[in-house]
């Protein structure tokens, strides 16, 4: 079902963007088409189809996990005002 012009002033007007006569029959063009194509992919059978979460195979490269810094932990937390079992203490913020 194609939008109106109508229909397209009314979206412009909800997402407060202001489109000109002519940009308004370009928007519906464009319109119409995402929602034809949108008809497409809903009609296409996907039983049996098994949900993908990319559309192609991505393997992630990932790099050797090592330690390059040296643990600074005690100097850092022997400027802290509070600190506990290792970790810093702050103030309570909600009651």
């Amino acid at each position: 079902m194609p939008l109106t012009p109508d229909e397209v002033r009314r979206v412009a007007m909800l997402a407060r963007i202001e489109l000109s006569e002519p940009e308004i029959a370009t928007a519906q063009a464009q319109l119409n088409s995402i929602f034809s194509l949108i008809e497409t992919l809903q009609a296409t059978d996907t039983k049996g189809v098994t949900p993908m979460s990319h559309a192609g195979d991505l393997v992630a490269r990932l790099r050797e996990d090592r330690v390059t810094e040296i643990d600074q932990r005690d100097r850092f937390q022997s400027v802290a005002p509070q600190v506990e079992r290792g970790l810093y203490l702050v103030p309570r913020v909600i009651e």
